[in-house]
């Protein structure tokens, strides 16, 4: 199959920033990473989709904080791209496609069959391509989500190929730790209809919500935090009791699902703790929703740097766990590798999600394609 050069742009619920990667690739086995960077948002970018985000959550779908959002996310992903572009000493006409998932603003997937399920991202890929002069892919979870599909998650396409790429003879589990974790169930030599994925519960985002809260830092660095305190075993328990975790998967989250409440009257050290160890006991609590356990795991997301968390990990999980680095990847770069995947898939009409990773009815291509001007 015919390699395309693609651009993919990511913003993850932990709003960072926009990470940015350029990937050579038939948007099936061939993959060649190419450059990257991260370009993070502004002080008042943040503040923007924070309103953004409240006004999405109390359903005010009009507010003019989501239209300002909107805006200042698109702004920032348009910089990026030219970023990208001047590291990589590169023209705009060499990338294909650029690959925009947008800012998630809600997620909401269908939760029976009389609901239905939303999910929301900010950002105008019309514009995107006007200012960029590159073919935009966008929207990729509206066709999935419309189907009856949960929308997310999206990346277990590209995880599958990456593990299929390593050639072990037994079976790999992703784990991408943003603000939610998720997994990617690969077997060896599967298939897309094998992989199997799911949200399996929060990833750093009520640690980063707690730290902020407490100490005013934007996250625990290095689980620093989380290594000062002690774990609370009753609160855990507590919190294990969410009905979500005994779900069947598919399934997926919004990063607001879960609720630091059980840990309000805990020490800012053991209330780190004690979500620390919460987010790995359900990583845990997912083994059994698997086909088998995997042979290794490989963590990707910004939750691998925190050091308490992959203590946390390796003690709950009954595998090695490794760093996507250990893996020969770019753990920073991942998310954004992915969608400029899924850009190429959505040219080539490959499907993106199955009906083992979102519930999908059946494979199902992803994105809405918008043309730059000549």
């Amino acid at each position: 199959m015919t390699l395309l050069t693609a651009l993919g742009l990511m913003s993850g619920t932990s709003l960072d920033g926009v990470d940015a990667a350029i990937l050579r690739t038939d948007g099936a086995g061939a993959v060649e990473p190419g450059p990257a960077l991260s370009f993070p948002y502004s002080r008042d970018q943040k503040v923007f989709i924070r309103r953004a985000i409240k006004a999405a959550l109390e359903g005010r779908d009009g507010a003019a904080d989501i239209g300002k959002a909107s805006a200042e996310v698109t702004a920032a992903h348009v910089e990026a791209v030219g970023a990208l572009l001047d590291k990589a000493g590169m023209r705009r006409t060499a990338i294909d496609v650029i690959g925009f998932h947008g800012q998630t603003i809600l997620h909401r997937p269908r939760r029976g069959p009389e609901s239905v399920g939303r999910s929301w991202q900010i950002g105008d890929a019309r514009l995107l391509a006007e200012e960029t002069r590159i073919d935009v892919v966008a929207d990729f979870r509206a066709a999935d989500v419309a189907e009856g599909g949960e929308g997310a998650p999206l990346a277990p396409v590209y995880h599958a190929a990456l593990a299929r790429a390593l050639q072990r003879d037994h079976a790999v589990g992703v784990l991408n730790l943003g603000g939610v974790a998720n997994i990617t169930f690969a077997p060896p030599d599967a298939t897309d209809l094998d992989i199997l994925a799911f949200d399996c519960g929060p990833g750093n985002g009520l640690i980063d919500q707690w730290t902020e809260l407490k100490t005013g830092a934007a996250m625990d660095v290095d689980g620093a935090l989380a290594q000062s305190g002690q774990v609370h075993s009753d609160v855990l328990r507590l919190m294990l009791l969410n009905p979500f975790i005994r779900r069947r998967p598919p399934k997926s989250l919004d990063r607001y699902d879960f609720k630091i409440d059980p840990v309000l009257a805990l020490s800012a050290a053991d209330g780190a703790a004690t979500l620390t160890a919460f987010t790995a006991a359900c990583v845990r609590a997912s083994l059994p929703h698997l086909p088998e356990g995997p042979g290794e795991w490989i963590v990707a997301g910004g939750g691998r740097r925190n050091r308490a968390l992959m203590t946390a990990l390796r003690k709950a999980l009954e595998a090695p766990v490794l760093t996507a680095e250990d893996a020969g990847w770019r753990g920073d770069d991942l998310e954004a590798e992915c969608f400029a995947y899924l850009a190429v898939r959505a040219l080539k009409r490959l499907p993106a999600t199955f009906p083992k990773t979102t519930r999908a009815p059946r494979p199902l291509t992803a994105g809405v394609f918008h043309r730059a001007p000549i």
